[in-house]
């Protein structure tokens, strides 16, 4: 009786462990699709230096050029302008896109700057 208790409490944990699992990962997708898909994703591109940043008191918002295609997409963060935004060579927003607005909301932002070590001559 103890060991189908165990059994049952141990397949019970996998699967809770399983569900929390696949409602965390966030697939990397391209703008057209986050367009369409209304659940969250990772859209990563580039700033499009065309179109200008804004900041207000509690929202931030860019356009994300999609580094293939060159389709753009509008996206506002919640909170202020990354440190070294600037400077980003990819750029990653994890969120939703919201049609009533045509908008992608990022819940978070991830910047990715060129390596300090890129073009160096190693030493010999």
């Amino acid at each position: 009786m103890r060991k189908i208790f165990l059994v049952i409490l141990l397949l019970g944990f996998i699967g809770y462990a399983g569900i929390n699992l696949a409602e965390s990962v966030t697939p990397y997708v391209s703008i057209a699709e986050a367009q369409s898909n209304g659940g969250g994703v990772q859209v990563k591109g580039l700033l499009d230096k065309n179109s200008p940043t804004q900041q207000t008191c509690d929202e931030f918002s860019f356009t994300l050029q999609d580094e293939a295609t060159g389709e753009t997409m509008r996206v506002k963060y919640e909170g202020i302008k990354p440190d070294r935004f600037d400077e980003a060579y990819h750029i990653v927003a994890v969120g939703n896109y919201h049609s009533d607005d045509n908008s992608f909301h990022a819940k978070k932002l991830l910047i990715k700057c060129p390596s300090k070590y890129e073009g160096q001559q190693p030493q010999s």
